[in-house]
């Protein structure tokens, strides 16, 4: 049966793994960005300028989907308990 402290704990391992992929998706941009935007130019066809704008969206994204779909709600039962 799930419980509350159940569904709690795994959202916080979530919150925890989910902004650990942000941190390291972050520094491997950061530090290879030249060779990843040359692999991700060619793979997906865009414009070798616009790969940048493409890493900094997918990056703000992932953040707003962290943070709405692990963190509020983590954070919401932590109130209730």
């Amino acid at each position: 049966m799930l419980t509350l402290e159940t569904l709690m704990v795994f959202l916080g391992w979530c919150s925890v793994i989910n902004i650990l992929v942000l941190l390291f998706s972050t520094v491997s941009l950061l530090l290879f960005k030249g060779p990843i935007s040359a692999i991700h130019s060619r793979m997906f066809g865009v414009d070798p300028q616009n790969v940048a704008t493409q890493y900094f969206q997918y990056l703000a994204n992932y953040k707003i989907a962290i943070f709405m779909l692990n963190i509020v709600p983590y954070l919401a039962l932590r109130m209730m308990m």
